[in-house]
C-alpha cells in the first residue's frame, strides 16, 4: 500500500472524529466587523442530531442542590456535580449576558480520552453558558470543571466570545491515568477574523502574554512527558503534538478554514499547497480580512460548498445531472483498489441546526445579544432572529417537537428537511426557486432589525419586562412565519417539479390551457456535462443508428 493510500483512509478518523459532530466555526473581532459586533457561527453536523433550540431560564438553586451531566453526543449519564447558586438564561449557544460557545470536533491523540471522567464536550458549553458573564469567565469555568471532573471527550476546538472578545480554545483529556485536560485559549485581535473545522488550529503560541494567550500550567510539559514533543517551548505547537495533521485534517478539515479566509483575502492560492499536502507552511490562526464583515457575511460563508475554487463541488460529474454539490457519504470510496474522496465543504446535508452569532457592546445584553438560528442544512435554511432576553422558545423550534425518528408537521427541522431533500434531486433548477424565497425572508429580518431594536430600547427604559416580552414576542413569530412560508414553499416544488417536469409560470402562477387544465410542463433534461458523461460511459449502446 502507498504512503498516498495510507493517507486517504485515515480520512474518516479526522473527518468523523466524534462519533456525531463535523462541525464549521467562524469568527470575526469587533473592529473586522462593519457594525463592531462580534461575531462566531457554528454548525452542528450530524446525521443524527435532531435541530432544535435548547433554552435554560434564569434561575436561583438551593444549596445542595446537584446537576446531572449527560453526554451530549449519545445521552449516556456521566454523573452529577454540585449547582451554583445562580444560572443565567440561555437560548441556544448564547447566554443572557451575550457570551456565546461553538464547537469542533477534532479527535487528535485517541490515548488521551478518559472514559471515567464527567465533563464531556457540550456539557462543558452548556454548563460555562448558565454560569458565565464574559468570554474570559467562560474559558475559566470550562477549565476549571475538566480540572476537577476529568474530560470525558475527545479533542475539541471551542470559539468563545461575548461582545467585546473573541477566543479560540483547543483541550484534549490527558487518558485515562491523568484526569484533566491541556489546553490553550488565544484571543483573536479585534482587526482580525479566524476559522476552526475539526482540526485543531493552535500551533506555537505566546508564553507571556496573558492578555491574549491563556493555557493549561502542564500543556508543553505533559506532551513532553508523552513524548510528543521534545523541542524548545517557544517553538511547541499545540496542533502539532496533540493533534498531528494528516490527509484528511487537510483536505477536509483545514480546506474550509482556507475557503472563508479566501472569501475575504486576496493571498489565499499560496496556502493551497499546505492544503493538499505538498507544504508545512500552516495557515494562520487568524488574518486580516481586506473587508470589514457583516453577520450576512457569515450566514453567505456559511452556505459555501467551495464554488469558485479548486474544490468546486459543482464542477466534476459527481455532481450529477443538476451540479448538486453534495456528496453522500461516506467521505471516500474505493475503484480497482484505489480510494478517492469526495470534497467537505462548509454547507453540508446533515446540519442539525447553525447559528450566526452577533453581540454588541454598543448595546444593553437583552437587545445586543442577537442568534441568528436556522435548522438543517445552512444553505437551503433561513437565519432567523432569537434575541438572547427571550423566555419562550417557538414551538417549531421546541425541544420535543418530534425527533429524528418522528416527524412533525409543527417541526421548522422537518420542514427544511423538505424543502433540501426536494432540492437536492434537481438542484440547480430548485436553488434558484429557494434562494429568492430565503433572501427575502432574511432581507426582511435584516431591514426591520433596527426598528425593532429602537421600540425594544423604549421599552427598556420604562420597562424591562415588558421590552423582553416585547422580544420574545417577536422572535417567537419570526420563526413561525418563517417556518409556515417554507412550508408553503415545499408545496410550491412539489407541483412544479413533479416527475421530473417543470411546469411553465408567469407573473408567478402556473400556464394553464385553454380548457382550464394544465399547460404541457417543459422537459429540460439534463446538464451537458452529464450528457457527455453518459455518452462516455454507454455511448455505443445508446446511440442512434438510423
Amino acid at each position: 500500500m502507498t504512503k498516498k493510500i495510507v493517507l486517504f483512509t485515515m480520512l474518516i478518523s479526522i473527518l468523523f472524529a466524534s462519533k456525531i459532530q463535523a462541525c464549521t466555526n467562524l469568527l470575526a473581532g469587533k473592529a473586522a466587523t462593519v457594525d463592531g459586533s462580534t461575531l462566531v457561527s457554528y454548525a452542528a453536523d450530524s446525521h443524527v442530531l435532531y435541530g432544535e433550540l435548547y433554552h435554560w431560564p434564569a434561575a436561583v438553586h438551593q444549596k445542595g442542590e446537584m446537576l446531572k451531566v449527560v453526554d451530549w453526543d449519545t445521552g449516556k449519564p456521566l454523573g452529577e456535580i454540585p449547582q451554583v447558586e445562580k444560572t443565567y438564561n440561555v437560548v441556544g449557544n448564547m447566554n443572557e449576558n451575550q457570551v456565546t460557545i461553538g464547537e469542533t470536533t477534532y479527535g487528535g491523540r485517541e490515548e488521551l480520552v478518559d472514559t471515567n471522567a464527567i465533563m464531556d464536550y457540550g456539557s462543558l458549553i452548556y454548563i460555562a453558558l448558565q454560569r458565565s458573564r464574559t468570554a474570559r469567565e467562560a474559558i475559566n469555568v470550562m477549565t476549571t470543571l475538566v480540572q476537577k471532573y476529568g474530560y470525558y471527550s475527545e479533542g475539541e476546538s471551542f470559539s468563545i466570545a461575548d461582545p467585546n472578545e473573541v477566543w479560540i480554545m483547543d483541550m484534549i483529556g490527558k487518558g485515562l491515568h491523568d484526569k484533566g485536560a491541556v489546553w490553550v485559549a488565544v484571543r483573536i485581535p479585534d482587526d482580525c477574523i479566524a476559522a476552526h473545522a475539526n482540526h485543531a488550529r493552535i500551533h506555537t503560541f505566546p508564553l507571556d502574554d496573558p492578555q491574549n494567550c491563556i493555557y493549561a500550567p502542564d500543556v508543553i510539559s505533559f506532551a513532553r512527558e508523552k513524548g510528543y514533543f521534545k523541542g524548545i517551548n517557544r517553538e511547541f505547537s499545540f496542533a502539532d503534538a496533540y493533534a498531528p495533521i494528516d490527509f484528511g485534517g487537510l483536505r477536509g478539515c483545514e480546506a474550509r478554514v482556507w475557503s472563508f479566509f479566501n472569501m475575504f483575502a486576496d493571498d489565499m492560492d499560496k496556502y493551497l499547497p499546505y492544503i493538499n499536502g505538498t507544504s508545512k507552511e500552516y495557515m494562520p490562526l487568524y488574518i486580516k480580512p481586506a473587508k470589514k464583515v457583516s453577520a450576512q457575511d457569515f450566514m453567505s460563508a456559511m452556505r459555501d460548498h467551495y464554488e469558485g475554487t479548486p474544490f468546486d463541488m459543482t464542477k466534476d460529474v459527481g455532481a450529477g445531472p443538476y451540479t448538486c454539490p453534495y456528496r453522500w457519504r461516506p467521505m471516500t470510496f474505493k475503484v480497482d483498489s484505489v480510494e478517492y474522496v469526495n470534497e467537505r465543504a462548509i454547507a453540508t446535508q446533515q446540519t442539525g441546526f447553525s447559528f450566526v452569532a452577533q453581540m454588541r457592546n454598543f448595546l444593553p445584553n437583552q437587545i445586543g445579544g442577537l442568534f441568528w438560528f436556522g435548522v438543517d442544512d445552512a444553505a437551503t435554511s433561513v437565519y432567523v432572529p432569537m434575541y438572547c432576553s427571550i423566555t419562550e422558545i417557538p414551538e417549531c423550534f421546541k425541544v420535543g417537537n418530534g425527533d429524528m425518528l418522528t416527524y412533525s408537521p409543527t417541526s421548522a427541522f422537518w420542514a427544511f428537511n423538505r424543502v433540501a431533500n426536494m432540492a437536492y434531486s434537481k438542484y440547480s433548477y430548485m436553488i434558484a426557486d429557494i434562494h429568492p424565497v430565503q433572501l427575502d425572508i432574511e432581507n426582511g429580518f435584516k431591514n426591520n432589525q433596527s426598528v425593532t431594536e429602537r421600540k425594544a430600547s423604549d421599552l427598556l427604559a420604562k420597562n424591562p419586562l415588558e421590552a423582553i416580552s416585547f422580544l420574545t414576542n417577536y422572535s417567537v413569530t419570526s420563526a413561525q412565519a418563517t417556518t409556515e412560508r417554507w412550508q408553503r414553499l415545499s408545496e410550491y416544488l412539489l407541483v412544479k417539479y413533479i416527475d421530473g417536469n417543470v411546469k411553465k409560470e408567469r407573473n408567478g402562477k402556473f400556464l394553464r390551457n385553454k380548457y382550464g387544465t394544465s399547460a404541457f410542463p417543459s422537459q429540460p433534461g439534463y446538464d451537458p456535462q452529464f450528457y457527455k458523461s453518459i455518452v462516455k460511459d454507454a455511448g455505443d449502446r445508446l446511440k442512434v443508428a438510423f
